[in-house]
């Protein structure tokens, strides 16, 4: 019997802003807070499952991670390893940022597997009245980069 081989994510940045309102569009967000970005799709089987958007950015200084996905296989190491490629060596970022609902128990949990430290409450501050928490992670403390920052 012949073995099938895994499934891999095809990663793509996303020049045309077709993520970006996917993203938003999913989120239920306008995608005018986004300004300059760049935006990152996974697809599996051609189907879009995952966008990140890194917005607000400061380079050399930060960068903020929006993150919707429909699949659980797009956090994968490929993944990760091209985002925090992105943030801490191509835009050379001490830091990345996330902002999760406090409600949403199952995205504070990936974020803090992924090596995110909390950092503070926004109270009541998203959309529907929820507090936000804010996690960061440290260019040093990002296990995902296969690249060291000078």
């Amino acid at each position: 019997m012949k073995r099938q081989q895994p499934k891999t994510c095809r990663i793509f940045f996303d020049a045309g802003g077709s993520v970006v309102r996917w993203v938003c569009g999913n989120l239920g967000e306008n995608t005018r807070w986004v300004g300059q970005n760049i935006s990152l799709g996974i697809e599996l089987e051609k189907k879009l499952i995952a966008g990140i958007i890194i917005n607000d950015i400061r380079p050399y200084v930060d960068a903020w991670l929006t993150i919707y996905a429909q699949n659980k296989k797009w956090c994968n190491r490929r993944v990760l390893r091209t985002v925090f490629e992105v943030v801490f060596n191509l835009l050379k970022c001490r830091r990345a940022s996330v902002m999760v609902d406090a409600d949403n128990i199952q995205s504070q949990n990936l974020v803090s597997r992924l090596g995110f430290v909390q950092e503070g409450v926004l109270r009541a501050y998203q959309n529907n009245g929820h507090d936000a928490l804010v996690y960061s992670m440290l260019t040093n403390e990002c296990r995902w980069r296969t690249t060291k920052n000078e």
